[in-house]
């Protein structure tokens, strides 16, 4: 018996004075289960550290407005066995930063990891400067990495006497592989008694798509089936006795499982993007959108006095206002279908704001079958 799948597709509405439509049509929206669950066994861990970035170019903290940038400073130098008692330091070539790093799951001691750092005082910019050695810390207080070496910043910044022109951030860098990894976070793959798969977006057609696709081969492959979904984001597999756990997480990874996603329309007022997803459906609906135009013209009149008489000269105000709406044509607009939907705004000819509008106004009479999402 043949059977028909709707085709999905997923369209991409950017709004520049008119709604442009990019579209992808194929049999069904496949993706491998490694690109949409990940392992929740292995998860990122965040770390923090203070420290101080040294030879800058004039552009540190200055040590009046940052004393935590001198203080540090102080007991780095004592800390070297450098005595620093008596007198304020002037250096300006200096800047205290917060360090962050993820901690990537089953990293080993000794391996190195990226790491990003942002200015604390009132520093102009990082550019050039070193990370002296700094301490990265877990949420448990426990040190797991050191960070040191060359702060990379992509932003620029460049100053005369009457413009400035910065381009990025000058304040934020990173230190790719700056991060050396001193402690193991306790975790043994081997040692599980099975595998979570967490989906990134929750659904349970998804859900249960991935536990079917993998049961489907566990069943050709072991003999039974091993997967279970345990609510929108969460599919238990359960280890095989035959098996061995990392090869069957290779195995499952690379599983491809036809996924969905509730309908959805993101709307950004700020920059003008919409982004409309193939299942978003419109009942039939009227629409009919106007801008109203308000002129003020300013034609003011010099009025002269009489002739020999003791008046002024005066200026006479004159007022023009007009008002006028334009567009207002109306348009019926049904979305049986993607392109129907964006044919029937199209056809408006509307700005992005009178667009936006038009969805809110369409979702609060009902005819909206999606979730609008205003950012």
């Amino acid at each position: 018996m043949m059977t028909w799948r709707r085709a999905r597709f997923l369209a991409l509405l950017v709004i520049a004075g008119t709604i442009g439509i990019l579209a992808a049509q194929s049999a069904g929206a496949a993706s491998r289960i490694k690109d949409i669950a990940q392992l929740q066994a292995a998860r990122d861990n965040q770390l923090i550290g203070y420290g101080l970035v040294v030879g800058l170019q004039g552009t540190g903290d200055s040590l009046r407005n940052s004393p935590f940038t001198e203080q540090s400073l102080r007991a780095m130098l004592q800390n070297l066995g450098i005595s620093t008692e008596g007198g304020a330091s002037r250096a300006n070539n200096i800047a205290a930063v917060i360090v962050t790093a993820n901690l990537p799951p089953f990293a080993t001691v000794g391996s190195r990891m990226d790491v990003s750092v942002s200015s604390l005082g009132d520093a102009t910019s990082l550019r050039g400067g070193t990370l002296v050695m700094t301490s990265l810390s877990g949420a448990d207080g426990q040190v797991y990495a050191v960070a040191q070496g060359s702060v990379i910043v992509s932003g620029v910044t460049a100053e005369g006497d009457a413009a400035t022109l910065q381009q990025g951030v000058t304040t934020a860098g990173r230190l790719p592989g700056g991060a050396t990894i001193e402690r193991e976070i306790p975790a043994s793959f081997k040692q599980l008694g099975g595998l979570i798969f967490q989906l990134r977006n929750p659904d349970f057609s998804t859900a249960v798509g991935i536990a079917d696709v993998i049961n489907s081969y566990a069943t050709n492959r072991y003999g039974q089936a091993i997967a279970e979904a345990r609510d929108s984001t969460t599919i238990a597999v359960r280890k095989p006795d035959t098996a061995d756990l990392a090869r069957l997480m290779a195995e499952l990874e690379a599983l491809v499982v036809e996924t969905d996603s509730p309908a959805r329309v993101v709307v950004n007022e700020r920059t003008g993007t919409i982004v409309i997803g193939n299942d978003v459906r419109v009942s039939q609906v009227a629409v009919s959108h106007g801008t109203l135009t308000v002129k003020v013209n300013e034609t003011p009149t010099v009025v002269q006095p009489a002739p020999f008489s003791d008046g002024v000269t005066a200026i006479e105000p004159l007022t023009d206002i007009t008002a006028g709406v334009d567009g207002g044509q109306v348009a019926i607009i049904s979305g049986p279908d993607l392109r129907t939907l964006v044919a029937g705004l199209n056809s408006i000819g509307v700005k992005p704001d009178g667009i936006i509008a038009i969805l809110q106004g369409i979702k609060s009479a009902g005819a909206l079958q999606a979730e609008l999402v205003l950012q």
